[in-house]
């Protein structure tokens, strides 16, 4: 732009953090061989467009004009970011090990929407988009997130359509089997969204149709509810602390890696893992 006011800004993360990503960069740039001169941003120019992206959701042709690069070589830096922290995500079986060594006494189940723009895809149903989510009357993916008992997000599932219910999320990416070979020692909190897999899980008791609960009934549901009301905190940390997340405008498909990478930076910025 001919007119143009420059300001100086700062990101409210460590700089261990972008330490972090920026070694990742480099890593995966002496991996494929890329000879510095053939990249527009060294490896910490690049961790700050990517981090500037997570942590202030800024448009992507915005981190071009601020890094006089073109808006599709922003994307392919973006990606290339995201790629490289969600292949350092943990594994739903080392997460569960490692919270049982910790010494928790249970873990927290519960699915998140993350918001897209309007999608044009056709759902299996007539009339409804696949990636329509009828609860929150919102296009968006679903991400099942697994929590510590305070909270803390200890694992992040991929994605799955907005029109999936919670159930059918973990049967698609069969997170029931892990959980069940957990569940002796390590039970697993849900909501009555995960009815349908009560055997695996732990859910309240659902009130009868013709009947009512009992004094002891209702008293178990007042623990349940009180224990794995801190899942709601693990969604919220992830989506206050990082902004791209409560809209994505990238391929909905790749909700899954964005929402794993930033686990690992909200992981690697707090120093804490479970």
């Amino acid at each position: 732009m001919a007119n143009s006011v420059k300001y100086a800004a700062a990101l409210s993360v460590r700089e261990e953090t972008l330490l972090f990503l920026s070694s990742l960069l480099h890593a995966e740039r002496q991996r494929r061989g890329t000879r510095a001169s053939r990249r527009a941003l060294g490896c910490f120019a690049h961790a700050v467009l990517v981090l500037r992206w997570f942590l202030d959701g800024t448009r992507v042709k915005q981190l071009a004009t601020d890094n006089a690069i073109g808006v599709s070589t922003a994307y392919r830096y973006l990606h290339e970011g995201v790629d490289v922290l969600a292949e350092r995500r943990p594994n739903l079986h080392g997460a569960l090990l490692a919270v049982r060594t910790a010494g928790y006494s249970h873990v927290n189940l519960d699915g998140t929407l993350i918001e897209t723009d309007r999608i044009a895809t056709p759902g299996p149903t007539r009339g409804v988009g696949l990636w329509w989510s009828g609860k929150h009357h919102h296009h968006g993916g679903n991400i099942q997130v697994v929590s510590a008992p305070d909270g803390w997000p200890l694992w992040t599932s991929d994605v799955r359509p907005g029109r999936e219910h919670d159930t059918t999320c973990l049967r698609q990416h069969n997170i029931l089997p892990v959980i069940a070979l957990a569940t002796p020692d390590l039970p697993a909190l849900a909501d009555l969204g995960y009815q349908g897999e009560a055997g695996t899980v732990r859910v309240p008791i659902k009130k009868p149709a013709q009947g009512q609960l009992s004094d002891d009934q209702k008293s178990a549901n007042l623990i349940h509810a009180h224990l794995r009301s801190q899942a709601e905190r693990a969604n919220s940390l992830l989506k206050t602390t990082f902004k791209a997340l409560r809209r994505v405008s990238l391929c909905p498909w790749r909700i899954g890696a964005i929402t794993a990478a930033a686990l690992v930076l909200l992981h690697q910025e707090h120093g804490r893992a479970t």
